[in-house]
């Protein structure tokens, strides 16, 4: 019997949760097959068979969270006879889910006081919720025993902290509330990792970075009539088309040198300056955005960008992305432009300082420079920045010197 474990996950990364069995109880496998993938809150990951064999048990069932080392099933040889009995063990996956749901409702009660007869004021009963209190514990002063404001207040103030009935719910601690009860029409589904971890880092972005957003747009004529000159010869030579995004890459790493505080981020009360560009490209996925890293981009060539950036786009659309290619980026970009997005503002990567927003190329009439109007193909494009680490004067030149060298392509070949 040889069992099938949870591997190493990676780098600070400890629980993942079963996503699903590619392959049931009783199904023959081979060796390094995938038999079921896992999902952590980075990367989803194939599990493979540690050998030939048959599927005899699978211990822990899809949606059920386990860390590194746990046991997921096991396997026999080939030849063993498969047992029937394991296959009632297969709604264990199931067991534990509706047990925490009803809990909760069983204990809000305990928000009442021992008399279950006396009944509580609307701002006693707000004043209890935010500073956690239980009824019980409070000695009532009032008529008929009821508990008054200033049985409250003299209770925390005697545990050391004022009561404050104006403080904001939001300011006190997160408190675990009983699911509310799904309609006809409902449907519940558990956030997946990588949306949960999205959830948390784009709440931490909002939170913590003091973010704003400042706006340009481009005239991307030039890069559209260069693009359209050489994208069969490009392609020809390196095997690849010849897209926008590495223009972009090009034209935010010549910005980034100019402007080093776009490219650095905060630690605690130090500033650190990074002296490599390893730009991250959002993408999107059916599981969720993921934001891959071309890692020293400004070694790259045009090809090799554009070579990587569809390399890292296909394998995160399919799941197979590595969970250090995904860490690690000093400047991300991102493109709204391909869901039609005219115009948006990107939120920042975390611990990332800058991020930039490119978006749909949209035909607008625009004064030329000798007075005329003429229909150009423009974009919209956005840089949102951490205020704490940079200044409005950075973050206006640096997008201006995007703009500049995309609107000016012959800039990015010759560093200007």
């Amino acid at each position: 019997m040889t069992q099938i474990v949870v591997p190493v996950l990676g780098e600070s990364v400890t629980e993942a949760t079963v996503a699903q069995w590619l392959k049931k109880e009783g199904e023959t496998v081979k060796r390094d097959e995938p038999i079921v993938e896992l999902e952590t809150d980075k990367v989803t990951l194939e599990v493979n068979a540690p050998s030939d064999g048959v599927i005899s048990k699978i211990i822990v069932g899809e949606g059920q969270n386990v860390g590194v080392g746990a046991i997921l099933g096991e396997l026999s040889a080939a030849n063993d006879t498969a047992k029937p009995a394991p296959k009632q063990e297969a709604p264990k996956a199931a067991a534990p889910a509706p047990a925490p749901a009803p809990a909760p409702k069983q204990e809000a009660p305990k928000q009442q006081p021992a008399n279950e007869d006396v009944k509580l004021s609307p701002a006693v009963r707000k004043m209890l919720a935010d500073n956690n209190l239980d009824a019980s514990q409070i000695q009532p002063s009032g008529r008929d025993g009821r508990i008054s404001k200033e049985d409250v207040e003299k209770f925390v103030a005697a545990k050391g902290s004022a009561p404050n009935p104006m403080t904001s719910p939001a300011t006190q601690a997160p408190k675990k509330t009983a699911p509310r009860e799904t309609g006809a029409r409902e449907e519940r589904v558990r956030m997946t990792k990588l949306r949960q971890v999205i959830a948390r880092r784009l709440k931490e972005a909002q939170n913590t970075a003091a973010m704003l957003t400042t706006f340009n747009e481009a005239d991307m004529g030039p890069v559209m009539a260069l693009r359209n000159e050489y994208k069969d010869v490009f392609e020809k030579k390196h095997g690849v088309k010849l897209g926008f995004m590495s223009f972009f890459v090009r034209a935010a790493i010549q910005a980034l040198k100019e402007f080093p505080s776009v490219n650095a981020e905060i630690d605690g009360e130090d500033i650190i300056y990074k002296n490599y560009y390893d730009i991250g490209v959002a993408v999107s996925t059916p599981q969720g955005l993921v934001v891959p890293v071309l890692r020293n981009a400004d070694e790259l060539s045009m090809a090799e960008i554009e070579k990587a950036i569809m390399d890292l786009g296909v394998r995160a659309r399919d799941g197979k992305l590595k969970m250090e290619e995904m860490t690690g980026g000093t400047f991300t970009i991102t493109n709204g432009g391909v869901f039609g997005s005219l115009l948006s503002t990107p939120i920042l990567n975390t611990p990332q300082s800058g991020i930039l927003g490119m978006h749909k190329i949209q035909q607008r009439p625009m004064v030329t420079k000798d007075g005329k109007i003429e229909a150009r193909p423009m974009m919209y494009l956005a840089h949102s920045y951490d205020h704490r680490i940079i200044d409005g004067r950075e973050a206006v030149s640096f997008l201006v010197r995007v703009k500049d060298a995309i609107e000016d392509p012959q800039r990015l070949l010759l560093d200007v």
